[in-house]
């Protein structure tokens, strides 16, 4: 009996301890709860015939017809391929660069460079998608972009880098790895802080060269954080950035650039077609989820499981 009360006073005592915590976790859990949580119940309206007049609770029930109607389309089925084809080539190119990068700068001894090419390298992370979208067209767009003006004065004809379908993916993909691999860069260059200098020492005096070094003491030092970021990026695998796609999607690409994002806002909100955009929505996060819960299974063979 005396053990419980102890226990209990304990719990007690700490929980009057971590009340300024608790209270300053208030804010994150509303935000979660209403801007997450909440609209979640919203997701109904994929199996009703939504209207403005009958409310989401009142609209009369359809079951699954939004869906059937979404994949007995052709059009519906591209946007879905153009949205899992893109979130590839940005997983499969943009995944390992930061990784890259962090290694080169972790070898690099002067301390004023090293900081210089963090920077360079991590501002473009604060520039919106529109100022992106405007240094792109300022490069490749086809009367006055720089590369052009480049190659009109070797008489070269001006190239419709934009216009074209496997040229707009390289330059779509290749903007989003240039404007975010500085932050996750600096993701690896901290967890890089925690392998301890012993190790290389070691290895350096047994001979290992410093491409062994990076191969048996950086990588499986920097392993966790590598997988859990890859989990992260795998529950966004079918979430092409809006933003991206919107600003340099034209007409001529339509057949490659046309994504599920894109698709939900002409649509849905275009074409008040909220029922049908919703069920898209849905089938995008189940998806997604059912990815993280693949990558989640994988990375728990090499202990590393997020949840």
């Amino acid at each position: 009996m005396a053990i419980r009360k102890a226990s209990s006073l304990h719990r007690r005592r700490r929980l009057k301890q971590n009340v300024p915590l608790l209270i300053m976790l208030v804010p994150v859990f509303a935000y979660y709860i209403i801007f997450k949580y909440w609209p979640m119940g919203g997701l109904i309206i994929a199996f009703k015939n939504y209207n403005f007049a009958d409310g989401i609770l009142h609209s009369p029930w359809v079951g699954m017809k939004n869906f059937n109607i979404l994949f007995s389309s052709s059009n519906t089925l591209q946007i879905i391929w153009n949205t899992f084809w893109l979130s590839f080539l940005n997983l499969v190119i943009g995944f390992p660069v930061p990784i890259f990068l962090a290694i080169l700068l972790n070898e690099v001894r002067k301390t004023w460079f090293k900081k210089w090419v963090q920077t360079i390298i991590y501002l473009p992370h604060f520039f919106s998608w529109i100022i992106v979208s405007g240094i792109v067209l300022s490069l490749f767009a086809t009367d006055y972009g720089s590369i052009n003006k480049v190659l009109m004065l070797f008489s070269i004809e001006p190239i419709t880098f934009l216009y074209e379908s496997n040229s707009w993916v390289t330059i779509f993909v290749g903007s989003g790895v240039w404007k975010e691999m500085g932050f996750s860069t600096i993701i690896y260059l901290a967890a890089l802080t925690t392998i301890d200098p012993s190790l290389y020492e070691s290895a350096g005096m047994d001979g290992a060269s410093k491409w062994r070094q990076i191969w048996h003491i950086t990588m499986p030092g920097i392993r966790p954080t590598i997988i859990l970021l890859l989990i992260l990026a795998m529950g966004r695998m079918m979430e092409v950035g809006f933003d991206q796609v919107y600003n340099l999607q034209n007409a001529a690409v339509a057949d490659v650039s046309e994504v599920i994002s894109t698709y939900i806002y002409k649509i849905g909100l275009g074409n008040s077609q909220f029922s049908l955009t919703t069920a898209m929505g849905l089938f995008e996060s189940v998806i997604g989820c059912t990815l993280v819960l693949i990558a989640n299974k994988i990375a728990r063979k090499f202990d590393q499981a997020l949840f």
